[in-house]
């Protein structure tokens, strides 16, 4: 019987069951493809978007590293980077639930939005985890046909 993944493992490209799996890989941190599948995913044409999840420096030194590792591990990030990355892939996988299909979805994502005081949802969700459940609620109302 193969492992049932939830949305937010898959849409973070990993192997997780449920929400203490995934809890765990984002205390080892998550793999540095996880990063490059969300950001993809998300904001596919917009080339600096990974720096708002690593800054740009470290990005590049832990690919460095990764790509001249003896031992192939996987490069990783770190456990806060891997927060910020679960959180937003977390909206992601219920804005897709909630519109369908990605360029639906990243619209929601990246337009400024009345219940934000004009703000775009990545930008709530990616300042702090306050960010994420009232970007959730709408999401919700908008599921249910309430939300403006």
């Amino acid at each position: 019987m193969g492992v049932i993944m939830d949305p937010v493992s898959a849409v973070l490209g990993i192997r997780a069951s449920g929400p203490f799996p995934l809890m765990s890989a984002v205390e080892k941190g998550l793999p540095l493809r996880s990063l490059d599948r969300v950001v993809q995913s998300v904001a596919p044409a917009d080339s600096k978007f990974a720096f708002r999840i690593i800054p740009r420096a470290t990005l590049a030194r832990r690919r460095k590293v990764w790509a001249t590792s003896k031992d192939r591990a996987e490069g990783r990030l770190s456990m806060e980077e891997s927060t910020r990355l679960a959180r937003l892939a977390s909206v992601w996988a219920m804005a897709l639930e909630v519109w369908g299909d990605e360029e639906a979805a990243r619209r929601f994502m990246f337009e400024a939005h009345a219940l934000l005081h004009g703000r775009r949802p990545v930008d709530i969700v990616l300042e702090n985890e306050l960010g994420r459940p009232i970007v959730e609620g709408i999401l919700g109302r908008l599921r249910y046909g309430s939300a403006v």
